[in-house]
């Protein structure tokens, strides 16, 4: 979102959770970076971009974590990555020009796969679809319009979505109704062939809505904090097995305000039916993923939660700050990304 943009290594921190131990343990501090791209393909491998032309790169469970030098865009923000593997990742400039960029050798040498030039153009996020060859990206509205790229091959080639056939576009927004580029998590590829979408969106601002990106069969209003400039979703994600997504935000600029800030989505009819946590997560959240079919983490600046019964109950496990978390997609790991160069893994019972 353009028009207010949310701008110790080795150690471990210990939370107490139903009285079982959790651990954070920071892998990497320290540096005048934030990151809120992170990509984790297994439990040796994962991906982290952000700010001042930041890439990083681990092979070995974040045992050993190396900085990869993009030359040229030395003071871009990366605000997104998708990897493919240890050798291939594709990472996401925001502002103007808007610019994506896919490396095949670890960041050896990096190809420019997009650029646009046009005024105002901000990207927000991509995903990566499970077949590692759909792509999506998605911006800020231009000229009254989110924008959105897809990609059918890896990355290697761009091409904006087209116009929808239905009488109203989702896309069409006003000015103060965008994206948070805030963990590259608002916009999520799946296949539900049976209520008819593949691609979920969730924006803020003086809105907070959920969209049907690819279909437009539905473009939801959100039971959750919006109307300010620092207000809305920021992350969603998607559990297929029982048709049910969660979705996070709240107002990033009073950030411990735990209400309002989380919302339960049952997509088992067809069109999104919502509902609202009985314990929310404390605090504004800006990623959220699901370990497993109840399991779940969120994280934002003021701390991370996890839910063991799908999203109705959430626990404060740590008040560390951090702006986005994954879990391998091969695997059990968890990492998490945030200010001050902060890279961490995060170890459940």
């Amino acid at each position: 979102m353009r028009f207010y943009k949310i701008i110790v290594g080795g150690f471990f921190l210990f939370c107490v959770h139903l009285g079982k131990a959790q651990q954070v343990q920071v892998l990497e501090s320290g540096k005048k970076v934030s990151f809120r791209g992170l990509s984790v393909v297994n439990d040796e491998v994962f991906w982290a971009s952000g700010s001042n032309g930041a890439v990083v790169r681990s092979t070995d469970g974040g045992k050993t974590i190396h900085w990869i030098p993009v030359p040229g865009y030395e003071k871009r923000d990366f605000r997104d990555i998708e990897a493919f593997n240890a050798d291939t990742a594709v990472i996401m400039a925001i502002a103007e020009p808007a610019v994506i960029l896919k490396t095949t050798d670890g960041g050896k040498n990096w190809r420019k796969v997009f650029e646009d030039t046009t005024k105002g153009m901000f990207l927000d996020a991509m995903d990566l679809y499970a077949d590692n060859k759909k792509m999506i990206v998605v911006g800020d509205p231009i000229h009254g319009k989110l924008f959105a790229a897809i990609s059918w091959n890896g990355g290697d080639l761009w091409e904006q979505m087209p116009a929808s056939n239905r009488q109203k576009d989702v896309r069409i927004v006003a000015d103060t109704e965008a994206m948070f580029a805030s963990s590259g998590t608002n916009v999520k590829l799946i296949n539900e062939k049976d209520f008819g979408t593949n691609t979920l969106l969730v924006t803020g601002g003086s809105k907070a809505r959920l969209k049907d990106l690819y279909r437009n069969t539905f473009n939801d209003s959100l039971p959750m904090m919006q109307g300010g400039t620092s207000t809305g979703a920021n992350s969603i994600d998607y559990w297929s097995a029982t048709k049910s997504a969660v979705i996070v935000g709240g107002d990033f600029a009073k950030d411990t305000i735990a209400s309002d800030n989380c919302v339960l989505v049952n997509f088992k009819k067809g069109k999104p039916v919502f509902s609202k946590p009985s314990v929310p997560p404390h605090g504004y959240r800006s990623c959220v993923i699901y370990l497993n079919e109840k399991e779940l983490v969120t994280c934002g600046i003021s701390g991370i939660d996890i839910s063991s019964d799908g999203g109705r109950t959430w626990t404060l496990i740590s008040k560390e700050s951090f702006h986005v978390v994954q879990k391998a997609r091969t695997g059990k790991a968890i990492f998490l990304a945030g200010g001050n160069g902060r890279i961490a893994r995060l170890i459940l019972p």
